[in-house]
């Protein structure tokens, strides 16, 4: 049985609403972030040294990182679905898009995060180019999604999943304006409706609503 080490409110979303997609059976543990530092429980640490949510645990497999958590269900346990082969011809835009959330849109987003922490200058040359990097970033998605109806090109894949948290849940920590950004509003709101996704939310973070424009 897979078990799906689940932080309230990050990344690990994206393991939940894989498995639903897929119709896989998992067992969720849920941990709660700590109130006053927003940080993960020491609890996960017990599980993996790091500490950080997504892990999954099957028998003795300790595995961490999103991606490569994804990679391994797709792998092993959903067929290939979600996934594109390199026979296809939307494979080189689906393993870009698969590598783009956390190589690019979600580091920027997390690096804005930390210096609008900071309250520096609103000319501060830093700050400026970490926010033209991310505006940079987001243009390209909405680029991509004037396009394709999903990243990848016309077929929801795991490149979706691995992005979507980037523009929904991780606003509560990173405020971003989406309404320059029709295409990616159109977008979310496909995302929005897909019933493995409204189940891995409401089981996953049953408190929030999903911040889908």
């Amino acid at each position: 049985m897979l078990t799906i080490h689940h932080l309230g409110n990050s990344q690990s979303e994206r393991i939940l609403w894989l498995c639903e997609e897929l119709g896989l059976p998992y067992e969720l543990k849920r941990y709660e972030r700590d109130a006053v530092t927003r940080l993960a429980p020491p609890e996960l640490k017990l599980v993996h040294p790091l500490g950080n949510a997504p892990i999954l645990t099957e028998g003795a497999l300790v595995l961490a990182e999103s991606a490569a958590i994804i990679d391994y269900i797709i792998a092993k346990h959903g067929g290939g679905r979600l996934a594109l082969t390199p026979a296809h011809a939307d494979f080189a835009d689906y393993l870009y898009w698969f590598h783009f959330a956390n190589g690019n849109l979600q580091p920027h987003m997390g690096r804005n995060m930390i210096l609008n922490r900071l309250q520096l200058p609103a000319n501060d040359p830093m700050l400026l180019g970490t926010q033209g990097r991310l505006t940079r970033a987001l243009d390209l998605v909405e680029a991509r999604l004037g396009t394709a109806d999903y990243l990848a090109g016309t077929e929801f894949t795991a490149a979706d999943i691995m992005t979507v948290f980037s523009l929904t849940t991780m606003r509560l920590f990173m405020p971003l304006d989406l309404a320059p950004y029709a295409h990616i509003r159109a977008y979310l709101s496909r995302i929005g409706a897909r019933d493995g996704y409204q189940r891995a939310m409401l089981k996953g973070d049953p408190d929030l609503v999903p911040m889908l424009s």
